[in-house]
């Protein structure tokens, strides 16, 4: 059995998912006291991935779906997927880091509900987080078509 830990929670007053702009979103990443002498030299990077528990899963895991429930794209296995649905609630996200406040990290782009258990935090690395020949399947490709249409 595999026990986990919070080290922190998200604060942003998004308590439902709707129609959030994720991307814009500030929040902050609120770090437990004990574990701030951790966050010693995290404000020198720009990004960071934060990973956490999707603990308001309202839905049963499933193994397979339509990428953001689109049913114009194709089905694909869950795990080829970012969706929620997954047979374990883990997620990360990729968040540009605005501020560091002894225990508090602001933080834009992170897709988490308020109260959402933080488990842990990386910086990101360009050198190691980007991958230069790393290929996607077409419908990732339509999907963000998709979503550049609908922003304009």
């Amino acid at each position: 059995m595999v026990e986990l830990q919070p080290i922190g929670q998200v604060r942003n007053g998004i308590t439902e998912r709707g129609d959030v702009v994720w991307e814009e979103l500030v929040s902050e990443v609120v770090i437990e006291a004990q574990y701030a002498a951790a966050l010693e030299g995290i404000d020198e990077f720009s990004h960071l991935w934060v990973l956490f528990w999707l603990h308001q899963r309202d839905r049963e895991p499933i193994l397979k779906v339509h990428p953001e429930g689109r049913p114009e794209l194709p089905e694909v296995g869950v795990l080829a997927t970012r969706s929620p649905r997954r047979p374990t609630p883990l997620a990360m996200t990729a968040v540009r880091l605005l501020e560091r406040r002894g225990n508090v990290l602001v933080v834009r782009g992170l897709d988490a509900l308020d109260g959402t258990p933080v488990l842990d935090i990386k910086p990101y690395l360009v050198r190691g987080d980007s991958i230069a020949e790393a290929t996607i399947p077409d419908w990732l490709q339509r999907l963000w078509q998709l979503h550049d249409a609908e922003r304009r």
